[in-house]
């Protein structure tokens, strides 16, 4: 009989990378393989990842110092406009403005020329009508007028120094031929208040027709402007108005005067300054005279703002300057009151 063959073994093959051979099985384990054990934080790491944070932390506090986000409630946003203010005032307004030559409101001696109580630097009346146009009338300083108690003619600015308000609101009031209670409100502007409020508007863009220069020690002011157009702060502003052209004399300051104004009303029709006029005025409101309350004047804001009604300036007819009068002016003997319409009805 023929013997019997032994049975192979299975082809054995070598292990990867290994010269030992291993064998293979058709059969499939069930079990599962365990799962992989976390790592766990060692101290170390805890306080390295808590270092992190914090420089994080105080990144982001150093980048927030040096790029502060906007405060999004001050933010201007399309709909901010003069309305946004106030209501405006139910019938129209006449504003008496009084441009003291005082550093403040009350003090005795003005620190200016002529020296002595405060003068009246520029006198303006503005009518604000919420259903017409914003009329400024600059009123000369320099026109003659009759003064109960006085002996004489005194200029028209010399009305502060001898009765205050009341007896300028009297006199300008006569001179124009405005009927009672007209002016309704005043506002006395001392120096110190002019420069606030333009800073507070930060500055004004002027052009200064020439250049101005002048120095006077008993005063402690020096004049000092180039011509063209500038950025210019409350203190050079405050020149600006102060000015008198050897030339044009009390005609340009006027001038000059207007030009101020107008740079103030354009300035504060500013969307971003326009939000910030509330706290500006309550600002000033202790460092000017005035029979206006915080609310009334944010009215007349309101109207004298509307950028869609025109602005009338308009001036007293006088006649030409004459040696003999010593700087005072008269009026033009044509002119018949009232020297200032309101405007005729629509």
């Amino acid at each position: 009989m023929p013997a019997r063959r032994k049975p192979r073994r299975p082809a054995e093959s070598p292990a990867p990378g290994t010269g030992t051979p291993t064998t293979t099985s058709t059969v499939t384990s069930t079990v599962p393989a365990p799962a992989p054990k976390r790592p766990r934080l060692s101290g170390r790491m805890l306080r390295s990842l808590g270092i992190t944070a914090a420089g994080a932390v105080v990144g982001m506090a150093t980048l927030g110092l040096l790029w502060p986000m906007p405060d999004r409630a001050l933010a201007p946003t399309s709909e901010m406009g003069p309305a946004s203010l106030a209501a405006p005032p139910a019938r129209p307004i006449t504003l008496l403005v009084i441009g003291s030559d005082a550093e403040k409101v009350g003090e005795p001696i003005n620190k200016a020329a002529p020296a002595g109580p405060a003068n009246a630097d520029a006198l303006v009346l503005v009518r604000i009508n919420p259903e017409g146009p914003l009329q400024v009338l600059n009123l000369p300083t320099e026109v003659a007028v009759n003064l109960p108690g006085q002996k004489g003619v005194k200029r028209l600015g010399e009305a502060f120094r001898l009765g205050g308000v009341a007896l300028t609101a009297d006199a300008v009031r006569e001179l124009v031929g405005l009927q009672s209670p007209a002016p309704d409100r005043y506002l006395v502007l001392p120096r110190g208040a002019l420069r606030d409020l333009v800073n507070g508007v930060g500055g004004l863009e002027l052009s200064p027709p020439r250049r101005m220069s002048y120095t006077d020690k008993s005063q402690k002011l020096t004049i000092d402007l180039e011509a063209g157009l500038q950025q210019l702060g409350g203190a050079k502003v405050e020149q600006l108005v102060r000015f008198r052209d050897p030339w044009l004399g009390d005609a340009g300051r006027r001038s000059n005067q207007q030009l101020v104004a107008s740079s103030l009303r354009e300035r504060m029709l500013q969307p971003e300054r326009l939000a910030k006029l509330p706290f500006l005025v309550s600002q000033l409101q202790p460092k000017v005279e005035t029979n206006l309350s915080p609310s009334e004047t944010l009215s007349l804001l309101a109207a004298g703002l509307d950028g869609s009604k025109p602005v009338q300036f308009a001036s007293l007819p006088l006649k030409p300057a004459e040696e003999k009068h010593k700087g005072l002016r008269q009026l033009d003997p044509g002119a018949s009151p009232p020297l200032w319409k309101e405007p005729a009805a629509p």
